[in-house]
């Protein structure tokens, strides 16, 4: 697991990657500073009090408020953009680790786009959910653990369906599930770092190639 983090990191920085990256970092910031713009647009257009500084200090909360949201919506948006990067990042990846072996097939950009946006929403939802224990202290940890298995879960799915089909993917990920949860918590933990989250589609990506290439591997030679 930890081999494989290392080996994505070296791959996400690496020159052919590094546009994907860009990309990948470029429409995370225009997402969330649309978000942004369009609330304070909103609420300065339907709120307005008497008091000027009231209006002001309103503005400056929820302007807080989204930015601390970047944190915990990071997630559900690295699913969704896995449908946009997974094949380009999967394709450069194995070109540079894994030259000498066959490359995997790409998958449909509507059916990497719809199983992205299912497991978004199913992110959003959960940590929605979740949002009320970070009241109690639990909150962080509830959310990585969720995070940790849902993640987990899309990446190596998607990746596993490269080199299989969709079937063998899935009974592939029931069988290795709990090693599969536990190298989920890396891009769940990385998820909720400010900054270095904008890197979860790019990192997770790679990562999951590399889980996956270790399993087909050790499968082959018990």
């Amino acid at each position: 697991m930890f081999s494989s983090a290392i080996k994505a990191i070296e791959d996400i920085f690496a020159p052919r990657i590094r546009t994907v990256l860009w990309k990948s970092i470029g429409l995370s910031v225009l997402l969330f500073a649309g978000i942004l713009i369009g609330i304070e647009v909103f609420i300065s257009i339907l709120v307005v009090f008497p008091w000027p500084w009231l209006t002001s200090l309103l503005a400056i909360v929820t302007g807080l408020g989204l930015v601390a949201s970047f944190v915990f919506l990071m997630a559900p948006v690295t699913a969704v953009f896995a449908g946009l990067f997974l094949d380009e990042i999967a394709e450069k990846v194995e070109m540079r680790d894994y030259p000498n072996e066959t490359a995997g097939k790409a998958i449909s950009l509507t059916s990497g786009l719809m199983f992205s946006v299912q497991f978004g929403l199913l992110i959003l939802v959960v940590n929605l959910l979740l949002l009320p224990t970070l009241l109690f202290g639990i909150g962080i940890f509830l959310m990585a653990m969720a995070n940790a298995y849902l993640l987990g879960r899309e990446y190596f799915t998607m990746v596993a369906m490269r080199y299989m089909p969709a079937r063998d993917a899935n009974d592939m990920r029931k069988y290795y599930m709990g090693r599969i949860f536990a190298a989920g918590l890396i891009p769940a933990g990385l998820s909720m770092i400010p900054i270095l989250n904008v890197l979860v589609p790019i990192f997770s990506t790679a990562y999951f190639v590399h889980i996956v290439k270790t399993i087909q591997q050790e499968d082959q030679n018990p």
